[in-house]
């Protein structure tokens, strides 16, 4: 008998049904990984394309904010000469003074900002200077140059000129910029107005000289942003790049034109990290998952990588790229959310502008590098005193407070004593310690007004009047200070009607003589005004006034010659003329005296120059120069008011000096009764070792007389000996005394 054997049914192929299943789950297995791996591999194509085009669209963005920050710092920079006394007056003088050009306003912004090319042209457009790559240039080239673009610029500038309103808060002057193409580079081209620093316009509104700075954008440019940026292949292109792996920002004029691109090769984090994961994926499809979760902690940091780099993009077109602080726009975008803010929060208001005292000085000795270690301690003392506010730099040595709280005038008040505190200790730099003071002018809301520029302007007015007052203080805005400004005005004015006609302007002289003799040896010439409304005024009422707008130097010249022309008459004596700071510093003063006294034909030896310590030792330098060339051909140096300024024989040292003015405020501390003055007497003995003839102002009394006489004092001069004379009476004078 056969025993059979049971069989199952054949699975597909001849395989058992146990044995095709595994086929199965291997094919479906697969295709689930294939399908998990296309997915993963889609997302990862698309997510890395996203990455590109978020990096692509930063660094875009970026260049685009960049070359607008370049394009509003070009006229920025210009103004920090445009806008100058010095620099109107300069270009004014014939014949022009091509090296001081060339130091001031040429060469100067090839060293220190980069730019390329400098063009001046007169009120008639027609180039006077020409600079290229720091080097003087043949003004034959400004055509060659800028063409039609130049004077397009000219023309619109001209014509804003003449049109000018009230400009914007965050220029000083007008100015007309474009795009270009200069010397087949592409450029910016930035006109702007060489105009005084005051509010009086001398030349002819339209007519001013014209400074041209051109900077090239696809030299010294290119190289700072690419490596500023880390832009990989950065250039400048005439036309579009045909290579789809680059990047470009177009550039064009203001009319549309366009003139090129700005080409790189832009970072790509997507590509980079593709290239980098997928040769893992290609190993290995059982690692797909840790793949992934690698791919998403990259794509997550690269994400707040873009959104960090966007945050610093928009920082900096808010912030102040010196110091970190808010700019002008940051600030007029807070002032007036502060404002509007007030009236729902029932809180107040206080802004506070902020000027460093005579910080030219410190870039005029230090160096430009030392000037902005200065402007960021200053910025992080500011930050420390005012937590919580918002702090900007308006620009140069310009800052400001928006400080709210519920009684703003009075923690205001707080906050500025405490700035002049601080600033009232040496601020500790790299190379040194200096010591600074502020100005400040505080503005208070509601009260001062609502209105964003009306607060700043009467912030503004608030500064002025504490520079006024002397500086090193703060002042809050007051009705009366918007009258005190509107006379001074009034007063600038009519002196230069006074100096056109001469009338009004008149000068007294007050003798001087030996103290033990009592012997008429010279007179001081003093200047008058008799203003027909405000009746006889001193030279303190309007000298500083002449000083602020310009007029000083051409005042005190009048002055030295009618002085020289009046002492040319007497048969013996000296005459003493005071020099205002202003013409200290003015390289050509020696020149000037001694064309005045050749003129007058005085003997130099007959004249004896007065200036005060603080305007010595504040222009040192140009001061050390100017007293040497006045001292060679025999005009006497006299300190005036000794003792109101530093008060120190060291600062005598390097300056020949003959002779110390003791102030009157010291004099008249001499009273009946009393030993005298002790400081006097250690003045005169300093004087005496040092070699220094000394004389004493203000003397009204026989005490002080006779006290200054037995200590040794040299000369005499106060009421008690003579009052200023007129120009007929001190003739006689000395005529007189020459028959004694």
């Amino acid at each position: 008998m056969m025993t059979g054997r049971l069989w199952r049914s054949p699975g597909p192929m001849g395989l058992a049904p146990q044995e095709a299943l595994v086929p199965r789950i291997i094919a479906r297995t697969m295709i689930i990984v294939l399908l998990v791996a296309i997915i993963l591999i889609g997302f990862m194509w698309y997510a890395a394309r996203k990455a590109d085009q978020l990096s692509i669209d930063r660094q875009q963005t970026l260049i685009k904010t960049v070359l607008a920050q370049n394009f509003r710092s070009i006229p920025h920079d210009q103004e920090a000469v445009t806008v100058w006394d010095d620099a109107v007056e300069e270009l004014t003088r014939r014949p022009i003074d091509q090296s001081w050009i060339d130091e001031n306003l040429g060469a100067w912004f090839h060293e220190y900002y980069g730019h390329d090319e400098v063009f001046i042209v007169d009120p008639e457009d027609r180039p006077i200077h020409a600079m290229r790559n720091g080097q003087r240039d043949d003004v034959a080239n400004y055509v060659l140059s800028i063409g039609s673009t130049g004077e397009s610029l000219i023309a619109e500038l001209r014509a804003k000129m003449r049109a000018a309103g009230k400009l914007d808060s965050s220029v000083r002057s007008p100015g007309a910029i474009d795009l270009a193409t200069v010397h087949g580079h592409p450029a910016i081209i930035s006109a702007k107005p060489v105009v005084w620093d005051t509010e009086q316009r001398p030349v002819s509104v339209g007519r001013e000289y014209i400074h041209i700075s051109i900077r090239y954008l696809d030299g010294s440019f290119v190289t700072d942003l690419a490596r500023r940026y880390q832009l990989e292949g950065a250039r400048f292109a005439y036309g579009l790049p045909r290579d789809q792996g680059l990047s470009a920002v177009t550039l064009r004029t203001r009319a549309g034109e366009r003139i090129g691109y700005f080409v790189w090769k832009p970072f790509r984090p997507g590509r980079l990290m593709l290239g980098r994961v997928g040769p893992v994926l290609a190993l290995s499809l059982l690692l797909v998952l840790a793949v992934v979760g690698g791919l998403l902690h990259r794509i997550s940091r690269g994400t707040l990588q873009l959104s960090a780099a966007k945050t610093r993009a928009q920082h900096l077109a808010d912030h102040d790229p010196l110091t970190g602080l808010a700019n002008r726009g940051l600030f007029d975008r807070q002032l007036s959310e502060g404002l509007a803010g007030i009236g729902l929060t029932g809180r107040s208001l206080a802004l506070l502008y902020v000027d460093l005292d005579h910080f030219k000085n410190v870039n005029d000795h230090l160096g430009h590098p030392t000037g902005d270690q200065l402007i960021r301690a200053l910025a992080r003392i500011l930050v420390d005193l005012a937590p919580g506010d918002i702090v900007a730099r308006l620009g140069g040595d310009e800052f400001a407070i928006i400080h709210s709280s519920d009684n703003s005038a009075a923690t205001a008040e707080q906050l500025a004593r405490s700035i002049h505190r601080t600033l009232a200790r040496p601020i500790d730099l790299d190379n040194g310690e200096v010591l600074v003071g502020a100005s400040l002018g505080v503005a208070v809301a509601p009260q001062d007004g609502r209105d964003p520029v009306e607060l700043v302007r009467k912030a503004d007015i608030a500064l002025y009047d504490a520079k006024r007052a002397g500086r090193r203080r703060h002042s809050f805005y007051a009705d009366a200070m918007g009258d005190r400004i509107r006379e001074r005005n009034e007063i600038e004015t009519e002196l230069r009607e006074a100096m056109r006609t001469g009338e009004g302007l008149d000068i007294v002289y007050q003798p001087y003589f030996v103290a033990k003799s009592g012997r008429l040896i010279g007179a001081e010439a003093l200047i008058r005004w008799n203003h027909p409304v405000r009746g006889m005024m001193l030279p303190d009422q309007f000298i500083p006034i002449a000083e602020e707008c310009g007029l000083v130097e051409t005042l005190g010249e009048w002055v030295l010659e009618q002085a020289c022309i009046v002492a040319a008459r007497w048969p013996a004596g000296t005459i003493s003329v005071n020099l205002s700071a202003v013409q200290l510093r003015n390289p050509s003063l020696a020149e000037r005296v001694y064309a005045i006294l050749k003129r007058t034909r005085l003997d130099p030896g007959r004249l004896e120059l007065e200036i005060t310590e603080t305007s010595f030792v504040d222009s040192s330098e140009k001061c050390r120069s100017n007293l040497g060339w006045l001292r060679d051909i025999g005009v006497r140096i006299a300190l005036d008011d000794f003792g109101t300024g530093y008060s120190s024989f060291r600062h005598l040292r390097g300056f020949e000096v003959d002779r110390i003015k003791i102030d009157r405020s010291f004099v008249s501390t001499i009273q009946a009764g009393q030993a005298g003055s002790p400081v006097i007497q250690a003045i005169v003995d300093l004087a005496r070792v040092s070699g220094l003839e000394t004389t004493a102002e203000g003397v009204e009394t026989d005490q002080q007389r006779l006290f200054l006489a037995s200590i040794g004092c040299d000369v005499l001069q106060g009421f008690l000996l003579a009052r200023p004379l007129d120009a007929t009476a001190i003739d006689a004078r000395f005529l007189e005394a020459s028959h004694q």
